[in-house]
């Protein structure tokens, strides 16, 4: 097995291609860890939600579910779509100065 010297400058190069690497996923979410399934604590702490509204949401088929055993999953994804499609844009204009 032939031996391979690693200089600084091939670490400096890697450190660079790693921090560029994070960077990039971390843009891409946003500054927050990705994580696909979410536990009902976890949605209910991220939408400031109570245990019984978070339960409506499920009823009435607004937040899609994942069920196993006796635990509830949300899909990451389920939880974007829904607050973008429930987004309410202000009506009305406000102008300063009057």
């Amino acid at each position: 097995m032939p031996t391979e010297i690693v200089t600084t400058d091939d670490l400096r190069e890697f450190k660079l291609e790693l921090l560029k690497e994070i960077k990039q996923m971390l843009a891409a979410h946003h500054g927050q860890p990705f994580k696909k399934w979410l536990k009902s604590y976890e949605v209910r702490k991220l939408l400031g939600i109570s245990p019984g509204t978070l339960q409506n949401l499920r009823i009435n088929g607004t937040l899609p579910f994942t069920k196993v055993g006796g635990v509830i999953f949300y899909d990451s994804e389920d939880i974007s779509k829904m607050m973008k499609e429930n987004l309410v844009k202000n009506r009305f204009e406000f102008r300063r100065g009057r």
